[in-house]
């Protein structure tokens, strides 16, 4: 989820990552198929592979099932080709919704996307409706208990990262894309552990969402993020932690 509120949106985040495991193994095995696939199958070579393997390390996911994710993705075993989409619309409170998705059936990912939106007050517009409003960035989360501000700046803008942003738990680097993998080993070789680094989607702009539309767009997000078919969600509201830290109840 990608929100204004960052450090609750990564508790919140994590919270509905470990009560739906399995649906996570599912959608990285998805992710390093469509990584081997594109980009061959060694991860030294393969940036948005090496990722991929990452995660499965971090969700505890047996190698072996990894193995097989990068067969079937090079094609040394069969397995289904999955498609890349985006899917788009807006939320209550006027909100901006970007969604990744991979699916083997893409109409009938679309269809069943397009009622959760507006199950939830939304409504899901064309390819590009809200595309516009978000770049492509790498994002690094870092509490600060783990660096100081002169020793982070000091190491991610000499790695080439664009910006870092001082909050009251802890620093936000961004990179560009292409300077993410190159910023996270510079980090990582200094030994400040990160909170969280992602290739993701931000908005341009924000919307102040609180009150009852609070509540109906963190609905209509777990909804989205549980569909097995939706990889990433993004989205440009502003939120107040407190309420984000709740989820939808």
């Amino acid at each position: 989820m990608g929100g204004h509120s960052h450090w609750a949106g990564i508790k919140h985040k994590k919270a509905i990552t470990d009560s739906k495991r399995g649906k996570v193994w599912t959608k990285i095995v998805r992710e390093i198929t469509i990584a081997a696939r594109m980009g061959g199958g060694d991860a030294g070579g393969n940036p948005r592979l090496r990722k991929a393997i990452d995660d499965a390390k971090a969700a505890n996911m047996p190698a072996e099932n990894v193995k097989r994710a990068i067969q079937k993705g090079t094609g040394e075993i069969p397995g289904v080709t999955y498609e890349e989409l985006t899917l788009e619309g807006y939320g209550p409170g006027g909100i901006a919704i970007f969604c990744e998705a991979t699916s083997d059936k893409a109409n009938r990912t679309t269809n069943e996307v397009r009622k959760i939106y507006e199950n939830n007050g939304g409504n899901m517009g064309s390819a590009g409706a809200v595309g516009w409003m978000f770049q492509r960035k790498g994002q690094i989360f870092i509490e600060k208990g783990a660096t100081d501000e002169d020793t982070l700046m000091g190491v991610a803008l000499e790695a080439g990262a664009e910006d870092i942003k001082t909050e009251d738990s802890g620093f936000e680097v961004i990179t560009a894309p292409a300077d993410f993998e190159k910023v996270k080993s510079a980090i990582e070789a200094k030994k400040i552990a990160m909170e969280s680094a992602e290739l993701t989607m931000l908005p341009s702009n924000t919307v102040k969402i609180d009150g009852p539309d609070a509540q109906k767009v963190l609905k209509l997000i777990d909804e989205l993020e549980a569909h097995d078919d939706i990889k990433n969600v993004y989205a440009n509201f502003d939120m107040p932690d407190s309420v984000l830290a709740q989820g939808d109840k």
